[in-house]
């Protein structure tokens, strides 16, 4: 089983000799890498950072749209920026920042925090774009920006913002920035994040605001300033459809405020939105679209509308972060139990007198194979209701009911084996595998490390990176460790999961949840006070042999209640105190306290016995 990656892996990882392996250089696989960090001495999740995947995408980006506007004969550049928002984290901004410099690759703040992120890191001759909403200090932080150098663009989300602007500039008796307009389109987006444009939205001019706008800039002379226009429809456009009603919209609107003389107006900032591909089935896709298509589409609707309306075609500027960042980032969460290994044999406590359909389950579990597990199985669910049903009226004890438990998991594990050797032909085998799915505990916080799967229900490829030269047969529900109902990822029809039937006291078994690089870490929420996990960056040196460049550990406990403003001094204090008020000698109060203050220093993941 390949578990869709043909579908969602864009060729970056591969499956060879029941392993999955990355595709790039001497291609090593996942599991080794896991490994060499385990050996280093760091267990629990770990997230791991591949910057030539952030690389390939850029690649990607300016590659697609190059060929576009040749293919066109456009007259336009194309230019691009990192939006902060979708990852701030120097493991991933600093990789970043390094490959960006040879494509003049920008950032996009969207605060105060952001931009001196972008003034501290930027390359010097790449643009930055401000967006969201601003005060006169953030204003006066683009200013500065201007005075060292950067290429910066106030966009402007409301016209309160343009006149701080031009207070701004009084201050400073110059405009060291431009200024761009976030349009408010009739088009909205599709998808999860499809109120980020409309009419509706929360952000951008109307067309009155736009027209009053040129005039307020006209007024102050300060026109010549307005180099851009913005719109932004979703952060994730599954159809290609609402970005070529956007396109057509801004191109008008570009054409017509050049035309009320705003010469200087050259560029359209069409947001991000480029889709990932998170699906791992064929019929559920989540975009209608290539990349190449994207940009086609792009260039050639804008130097129409410019033709059309006699007017230069402007620069193209894009935003596409989640393009950019998520496929960079795998978190990989070691399984730590499944809960149908507490059905075994070795848990069986046969009595040398069992109730009669005990006796027929243990004779159903011996005789079972290939030609009957059909009759059997329905054997076994029948005996398990009517040994349910003498358990209810008092007539046997709870060691029977646990023997039946036991024997007749027992039996549908086995039936599921031979059925899966026939493809699930028989439905009731196939429902009743959807039924009982092995639950697999996995060391990790979905609501830390996958928040928008727990709060907009956006699936995450997931697979396993060890024995994909076996067929899975167990319908799987993954369990986090939170103590929280919401943990899972259930199994579902429409979108299955399959894994493997493992014993894990004799071998590990690892689950790669991908395409995580983009808004997860930062959304994540310490839910049962779970921080982020170990974070790893991966690089490959000229030989082709991956390094370990850098391990970010996960937080300590005592980091995490310090970060949460408690006074560690007055926990340790009062800890100390209720020891010693116990009974216990000098002797095992100093050797318990000792070790107290040492879990204190120990990670709240779940490690290995």
């Amino acid at each position: 089983m390949k578990y869709g990656i043909d579908i969602w892996g864009a060729n970056n990882f591969f499956i060879e000799n029941g392993v999955l392996k990355i595709n790039y250089a001497n291609q090593p696989a996942l599991i080794d890498i896991v490994k060499d960090i385990e050996e280093k001495g760091f267990q629990g999740p770990i997230l791991i950072r591949f910057p030539h995947l952030i690389r390939k995408q850029i690649n990607s980006l300016y590659n697609s749209f190059k060929k576009a506007i040749k293919f066109f004969d456009y007259k336009g550049e194309f230019k691009a920026v990192f939006p902060l928002k979708v990852n701030q984290f120097p493991t991933f901004i600093k990789p970043l920042i390094k490959i960006a410099h040879k494509f003049n690759y920008g950032l996009e703040a969207g605060s105060k925090a952001e931009l001196i992120l972008a003034m501290t890191y930027n390359n010097k001759k790449a643009p930055i774009t401000i967006n969201g909403f601003k005060d006169k200090d953030m204003i006066r932080m683009a200013f500065i920006a201007g005075f060292m150098g950067y290429d910066v663009t106030i966009t402007i989300e409301g016209l309160n913002e343009l006149k701080s602007i031009i207070e701004v500039s009084s201050e400073y008796h110059s405009m060291p920035v431009n200024i761009g307009i976030r349009i408010r389109l009739h088009t909205s987006g599709v998808g999860i994040w499809a109120k980020s444009g409309g009419i509706e939205s929360k952000f951008g001019l109307s067309s009155t605001e736009i027209i009053e706008a040129v005039e307020i800039m006209k007024k102050e002379g300060i026109l010549n300033k307005l180099k851009m226009i913005h719109f932004h429809i979703g952060s994730q456009i599954n159809d290609i459809s609402p970005l070529k009603k956007a396109i057509r919209e801004s191109g008008n609107i570009y054409a017509d405020i050049r035309k009320m003389g705003a010469k200087n107006l050259s560029a359209i900032d069409i947001g991000g939105g480029l889709a990932i591909e998170y699906s791992q089935w064929e019929d559920k896709k989540d975009r209608n679209y290539s990349i190449e298509e994207f940009s086609n589409d792009v260039v050639y609707l804008l130097k129409e509308i410019a033709n059309k309306k006699s007017v230069p075609m402007p620069d193209i500027f894009t935003e596409s972060g989640r393009f950019i960042a998520s496929p960079s980032t795998v978190l990989i969460a070691p399984v730590i139990e499944l809960f149908s290994q507490e059905y075994n044999e070795k848990s069986l406590k046969l009595k040398e007198k069992n109730p009669d359909l005990v006796e027929e389950l243990i004779d159903l579990y011996k005789t079972i194979n290939e030609n009957n597990y059909i009759e059997f199985f329905h054997d076994a669910l029948d005996h398990f209701e009517s040994l349910l049903t003498l358990f209810d009226l008092g007539y046997i004890d709870l060691t029977d009911r646990s023997n039946a438990e036991i024997l007749v998991h027992l039996i549908i594990k086995k039936s599921i084996t031979f059925a899966s050797f026939r493809g699930f032909k028989n439905k009731d085998l196939k429902s009743i595998n959807e039924k009982f799915q092995e639950k697999y505990l996995a060391n990790f916080s979905i609501f830390q490390s996958l928040p928008d799967f727990w709060g907009l229900g956006q699936r995450f490829p997931v697979m396993p990176l060890t024995k994909l030269n076996k067929t899975p047969n167990r319908s799987a529900t993954i369990w986090d460790i939170t103590c929280d109902s919401d943990g899972e990822i259930p199994f579902r029809k429409e979108n299955p999961i399959y894994l493997h039937d493992v014993d894990l006291n004799k071998e590990d078994y690892y689950l790669g949840f991908f395409l995580v690089g983009a808004y997860q870490e930062i959304l994540g929420m310490r839910h049962n006070l779970f921080c982020f996990p170990n974070e790893a960056i991966v690089n490959f040196d000229d030989e082709g042999n991956y390094k370990i460049n850098f391990i970010e550990t996960t937080q300590k406990i005592r980091e995490i209640l310090i970060d949460l403003d408690y006074d560690m001094d007055e926990i340790e204090r009062d800890l100390k105190n209720k020891i010693e008020t116990t009974d216990l000698t000098e002797e095992n109060k100093k050797e318990i306290l000792g070790e107290l203050f040492l879990l204190l220093n120990d990670m709240v993941y779940l490690k290995k016995d």
